[in-house]
């Protein structure tokens, strides 16, 4: 099981790099996006609110998944936990999400892994 929990710490330290830097360019399509509106007050406010709220729930979703994967790397409980919670939200983000995530709680939720992770 030892492999598997490696497979699935480098999977989620992958996968979150990629959302972080995601939820940057996210962050600056909106405010390029915000002004090429022209004026329009409602638009600017909206794309401004989105450019506020959805980066920084992406950006703490894949931090929670980074530190979740670092900690797997070092046989921490609390990262297997982390990792867990961050799966399950990713059985969402369909088809790569739920493969990740789906296979991510098998490998965290075996009981050779919970021992493993109970004598580091």
């Amino acid at each position: 099981m030892k492999k598997h929990v490696t497979a699935v710490a480098a999977i989620q330290i992958g996968f979150s790099t990629l959302w972080l830097i995601g939820a940057v360019v996210l962050y600056f399509v909106f405010m390029f996006a915000r002004s090429q509106v022209g004026g329009d007050e409602v638009a600017e406010k909206v794309l401004t609110l989105l450019a506020m709220i959805l980066p920084v729930v992406i950006g703490v979703i894949a931090l929670i998944g980074l530190i979740g994967g670092i900690g797997l790397l070092s046989y921490k409980q609390w990262g297997r936990v982390m990792t867990i919670i961050v799966s399950a939200l990713g059985c969402f983000n369909i088809p790569i999400g739920t493969l990740i995530g789906v296979y991510s709680i098998w490998v965290l939720m075996q009981d050779e892994t919970v021992k493993l992770f109970q004598t580091q």
